[in-house]
C-alpha cells in the first residue's frame, strides 16, 4: 500500500519559516519524481515545486521562486519542502505527490500518488 505522509504544517507569522515533510512508504521511491502542490480554501489545487527522481533538475512556481526550497533524501525515502520568507497567500493545505513518468511535473494529471495534505496557516 502506498503512503505519502505530510508532516511540518501548522501557524506561522508572515516572514517566517516553515519546512514540510513527505514520508513515502509502498514505493521505490527513488525511482519517482516528486512534486508538491497547495490548495487554498475555494481555489483550485496549484503546483509548487517538484524535483526530479535524484534531484538533478527542479522546477518551481514563479509564486514561490526564490523563497521556497525542494529538496529530497533517496535514503531516507522523504521529500521536503522548506519555505521561508511566508506570505498570508501561502496558506493553504500543502500535498506532495509521487510520479512514476516524471515529465510535465506542473500538472497534478502526471501524479500517480498524492498525500492528505497539511495545513499551513500564515497570518499577517
Amino acid at each position: 500500500q502506498v503512503q505519502l505522509d505530510e508532516s511540518g504544517g501548522g501557524s506561522v507569522q508572515a516572514g517566517g519559516s516553515r519546512r514540510l515533510s513527505c514520508a513515502a512508504s509502498g514505493i521505490t521511491f527513488g525511482t519517482y519524481s516528486m512534486g508538491w502542490f497547495r490548495q487554498a480554501p475555494g481555489e483550485e489545487r496549484e503546483f509548487v515545486a517538484a524535483i526530479s527522481k535524484i534531484g538533478g533538475s527542479i522546477d518551481y512556481a514563479d509564486s514561490v521562486k526564490g523563497r521556497f526550497s525542494i529538496s529530497r533524501d533517496n535514503a531516507k525515502n522523504t521529500l521536503y519542502l522548506q519555505m521561508n520568507s511566508l506570505k498570508p497567500e501561502d496558506t493553504a493545505v500543502y500535498y506532495c505527490a509521487a510520479s512514476l513518468a516524471g515529465y510535465y511535473l506542473s500538472s497534478w494529471s502526471a501524479y500517480d500518488y498524492w498525500g492528505q495534505g497539511t495545513q499551513v496557516t500564515v497570518s499577517s
